[in-house]
């Protein structure tokens, strides 16, 4: 308990599965959390369910491809509390379309909501960390990105989302920001680990390809996001954080 204590984070795409975990274990870590997604029926929910457990967490409706919607919702956290110490860049779109078969708006799409938004958050935040002496920054991207990967356009969004944070982690460090990426495997208990794994041939076939046996689950995710967030990972920066159960290393 309170690995998080005295942290102001705000956290993207967090009314899914993945998002809301992130959510619940910030603040019963001790952070305060602004959060954003595009539901308010279950951003509403999540916000009086976190609040009803004695926590402190705001929900505001938030376009992540809009970038006057990013400077609302920074604008409304610092508002609020100051400052920003930690930004979560969750929200993401999946599309497994084969390569030619991928409109140009379908790629438009992608690459708006996996890699732009990215870019429109790290802007957003990091005059912000600046003038507070540093932050931390986690970009979720994907095992996708780490080989050629049959969703292609999905693995090239998530490609651009671990160079850049790279390059962020090189070029702010001396300003005390650090940025991280987290590249999940397989999850059940999401909007798109679900779709699959209803399958229960598709099931048994990626539990065979992970060493560790099981299939991953948001709180696995939202537990290496916590650990980069907090103090404990001070010296790390530039990290691509690989959540897949070791399917990486069986392939």
């Amino acid at each position: 308990m309170g690995r998080l204590e005295g942290k102001i984070a705000l956290i993207t795409g967090a009314t899914g599965g993945q998002g809301s975990a992130e959510v619940k274990l910030f603040c019963s870590e001790g952070a305060k959390v602004v959060f954003g997604d595009l539901d308010d029926a279950k951003g509403k929910l999540l916000e009086e369910e976190v609040r009803n457990s004695a926590g402190e967490a705001t929900y505001v409706h938030h376009d992540v491809t809009s970038e006057c919607n990013w400077q609302n919702v920074v604008s409304k956290a610092v508002e609020l509390y100051g400052k920003i110490d930690v930004l979560v860049n969750n929200a993401g779109f999946f599309l497994d379309d084969t390569f030619e078969d991928t409109a140009e708006e379908e790629w438009d799409k992608l690459f708006a909501v996996n890699a732009k938004s990215i870019f429109f958050g790290i802007k957003s935040v990091i005059p912000i960390m600046k003038e507070s002496g540093g932050g931390s920054i986690i970009n979720i991207a994907s095992m996708a990105s780490e080989w050629g990967s049959p969703v292609t356009v999905y693995g090239a969004s998530k490609a651009a989302v671990s160079n850049l944070t790279k390059s962020i982690a090189v070029q702010y460090g001396s300003y005390g920001i650090r940025c991280n990426s987290v590249h999940p495997g397989t999850l059940e208990g999401t909007d798109i680990g679900d779709v699959y794994l209803d399958d229960p041939e598709f099931y048994k076939r990626r539990v065979s390809q992970v060493p560790l046996n099981r299939i991953g689950n948001p709180m696995d995710i939202a537990t290496g996001v916590l650990y980069l967030a907090s103090d404990e990972s001070s010296y790390v920066t530039g990290l691509e954080l690989i959540v897949d159960g070791g399917m990486n290393v069986k392939r």
